[in-house]
């Protein structure tokens, strides 16, 4: 059935709506979380309200996808955005951190159907002519949602209440759905496969046992070397295998290896995963360095990272208006060598490096990714038929998602042995530290808490701080180089609207 060209235009703004919500739900709480501890209680469990959210989104992607491929993107983004909205309406309702945690699994799943499937529908929708643009539109509004979520949680959790962060998602989810559920009509021809539920199974074993590993493990609940801890990663590695095992062997498996033997395909997926590794670290740590070590307001942290993002858009937006006159790897090797260049800059930040030499450090890191956010997607499903798209859409966004959540926790080990290195001596000294945990970051971000530091005790913590920081940096510039790599091996192939047009044609 054909989409009418008057309504693509609500369908799309239904699309963008709905990866804004999923988005920026895995930041909202970030700014909350203190209020919402302070009423719940639950201190050591309010990583899973995180955690909890952020596996069952990233098993959900490539199963969703799949499925969508199989049955029509209509019902199962649909369902996202209802699952969504029920577990946000019961994460206002809930009475306990455990609670909470699993009904933001419940959103969670939403999630990993709304953003792949999203996706997959623009390409679907949008005639090839402007599936470039609408892909940097739709690229820059996944980059701002990083900025948003802490700003409109924290927002909402000072002017209204904690449970609106989660309400909010209702009106949202309502407005999605109306514009989805009525004004999208796509193909009644899908491909009715078999279901690899053996594959859907490890998969989400695997993630949840790999993701509560790495939030529970380094001290945080559990030491790395404790029974819990190496009992979740070798059940994340035998899990591992075993999905290998069963996706080898499965008719139609969620993620298809085969589909990686095209060297395009392999690449966007390698260099998708490497530069949300890179650009992650850039996204967590600049903040606690602008504020941690040159003073400023943690309430208004999100806003700290804006020239970063507008930075993210303006490439974002020109790598899609690019796709129809320059190759996929032509539009990036540009994007990923000034990537490079502003994680390498980061590395030299020191404890006197002036505000606006970091914003220009910034600036480039948000250059250098964006155009990853809309070309890739297009790269990934290229000469892919209908019936492949979903499930190649869903594994580009759950390896640029394993990424992230990989870096955060990889990095984030690295700064905190490096700031207990570094604060050795300042922590030896003593003097006035009080009761003030030097080893956390996020306390050097309140000024009422730098207030009481004395000041040669606090020229020594921000000077650790800033090394702990800048030797991260360091670290992050191994997937930031892998990612150039991937790049330059990345085959010649271009968007082709004469080839697109006819399978768009066909499908419509």
């Amino acid at each position: 059935m054909q989409q009418k060209t008057q309504n693509i235009g609500i369908v799309i703004a239904g699309l963008l709506l709905s990866i804004l919500m999923a988005s920026m739900d895995n930041s909202i709480t970030a700014t909350a979380m203190g209020s919402i501890i302070g009423e719940l209680g639950g201190l050591d469990k309010f990583v899973w309200v995180t955690s909890a959210y952020m596996v069952a989104e990233m098993a959900g992607m490539p199963i969703f996808g799949k499925l969508s491929d199989m049955y029509g993107r209509k019902r199962f983004f649909v369902f996202g955005i209802i699952c969504f909205m029920l577990g946000s309406a019961l994460c206002g309702t809930a009475d306990s951190i455990l609670q909470l945690s699993l009904y933001r699994a419940v959103q969670g799943i939403g999630a990993g159907a709304l953003v792949p499937i999203a996706f997959t529908i623009m390409f679907d929708a949008v005639p090839p002519e402007s599936r470039g643009k609408l892909g940097g539109l739709f690229g820059a509004v996944f980059g701002l949602s990083s900025i948003f979520g802490p700003l409109l949680g924290a927002y909402i959790t000072d002017h209204i209440s904690w449970q609106w962060v989660f309400y909010i998602n209702l009106p949202l989810g309502l407005i999605a759905f109306a514009m989805i559920a009525f004004f999208y009509k796509e193909s009644a021809q899908h491909a009715r496969q078999t279901i690899d539920w053996l594959g859907a199974a490890t998969l989400v074993g695997t993630i949840v046992c790999l993701v509560f590993a790495m939030e529970l493990g380094g001290g945080k609940t559990f030491a790395w070397d404790s029974a819990e801890i190496v009992g979740l990663f070798a059940g994340a590695a035998a899990l591992a295998l075993l999905f290998v095992w069963a996706e080898r062997r499965a008719q139609e498996p969620i993620i298809s290896f085969a589909m990686f033997r095209s060297k395009l395909y392999a690449t966007s997926n390698a260099l998708a995963m490497l530069s949300g590794a890179a650009f992650i670290t850039a996204s967590v740590y600049i903040p606690i360095y602008m504020q941690g070590v040159l003073g400023g307001s943690a309430t208004n942290s999100g806003m700290v990272l804006l020239p970063m993002m507008l930075g993210t858009v303006v490439t974002a937006t020109l790598g899609g208006s690019l796709l129809n006159k320059l190759s996929y790897r032509t539009i990036l090797i540009p994007n990923i060598v000034i990537l490079v260049a502003g994680i390498a800059l980061l590395t030299t930040l020191t404890a006197d490096t002036s505000r606006w030499i970091v914003t220009v450090y910034m600036v480039l890191v948000g250059l250098g990714v964006g155009a990853t956010f809309s070309v890739l997607g297009n790269a990934a499903i290229h000469a892919l038929p209908a019936s492949k798209r979903g499930s190649a859409s869903s594994t580009l966004n759950f390896l640029r998602s394993l990424g992230m959540t990989l870096g955060i926790t990889l990095f984030g080990i690295v700064q905190s042995h490096a700031m207990t290195r570094k604060l050795a001596d300042a922590m030896a000294d003593g003097g006035g530290a009080g009761a003030l945990d030097l080893s956390d970051p996020h306390a050097l971000m309140e000024p009422a808490a730098r207030a009481r530091i004395p000041h040669e005790l606090l020229a020594k913590v921000t000077e650790g701080l800033s090394s702990s920081i800048s030797a991260t940096f360091m670290w992050s510039l191994v997937p930031a180089v892998l990612a150039l790599a991937a790049v330059l091996l990345m085959s010649k192939e271009r968007f082709d609207p004469a080839l697109e047009s006819e399978a768009y044609a066909a499908q419509h």
